[in-house]
């Protein structure tokens, strides 16, 4: 209703007309609000770029920056055990890592007391993990409520299709003598965070994890390893996986 149609109403009846074009405003302004998705993630990270598409296709709005998560997380409250590669914000609860838009739409609609919701590390099969590269590979993993003390329960859970005891066998590589061998995976830094104890690689094929070719932020488990690194620089690397999350064991710079 415009301006002008109020004026030939009686009073009362324009006093009621305002309140509900305040109210309906109200309404669509906290609507906007509500599914509109601030992110917080690497600007190398190739699944976090797939994780926004996928909240873009569930109807969300999405504001990216493209600065890392590290700081965000900590300022925002989620705990650094459930860290994943990106970190978000929406209707004023935290989501951390590769959340399904369904179950941001169920948190919204529910509306429980929580910080918010999180899925640790990145479990393929989850959205922005999901690309046919992986072959229909899908791991098990569960979308955790995090209440407000940092303590977890389960919000939802999604079954693999794979068996637990074949993916654990593609973790490490036996060399025959008892010790553990590693594969040597060639990849070219994109990004470097020393701060976060992170590295952004565009790597080759990873065996041990039965991941393809692909770009990944991988936490480093030995820091001091990053000093010799330039972003652009071709490397080699070996990586574990460890609780959803993916670490780099050793990396070093590859020989002209």
């Amino acid at each position: 209703m415009s301006p002008s149609n109020f004026q030939v109403l009686p009073r009362r009846q324009w006093l009621a007309a305002a309140a509900v074009w305040a109210v309906t405003g109200f309404h669509r302004t906290a609507l906007a609000q509500a599914t509109t998705v601030q992110v917080w993630k690497d600007p190398n990270c190739g699944c976090c770029h797939l994780w926004v598409e996928h909240l873009q296709a569930s109807g969300f709005k999405v504001e990216v920056r493209d600065v890392g998560n590290t700081a965000a997380r900590k300022r925002l409250g989620m705990p650094e055990s459930l860290g994943s590669c990106h970190t978000a914000t929406v209707g004023g609860y935290v989501i951390e890592g590769h959340v399904p838009a369904a179950d941001i739409h169920r948190l919204l609609k529910e509306r429980p007391t929580a910080l918010g919701l999180a899925v640790p590390g990145m479990p393929v099969g989850s959205p922005g993990m999901d690309g046919p590269e992986y072959k229909g590979r899908k791991d098990a993993y569960d979308v955790l409520l995090v209440k407000k003390d940092g303590s977890t329960q389960s919000y939802q859970r999604y079954p693999g299709q794979r068996p637990v005891a074949q993916r654990g066998g593609l973790q490490r590589v036996s060399d025959g003598g008892g010790a553990v061998a590693l594969p040597w995976v060639n990849a070219e830094v994109r990004r470097i965070d020393k701060a976060a104890r992170k590295v952004s690689l565009r790597h080759d094929e990873i065996p041990n994890l039965d991941m393809p070719p692909m770009s990944m932020v991988f936490q480093v488990q030995h820091p001091d390893q990053l000093d010799a690194l330039q972003v652009g620089q071709k490397v080699r690397f070996q990586a574990v996986q460890d609780k959803g999350a993916y670490w780099v064991v050793k990396i070093e710079a590859l020989s002209l």
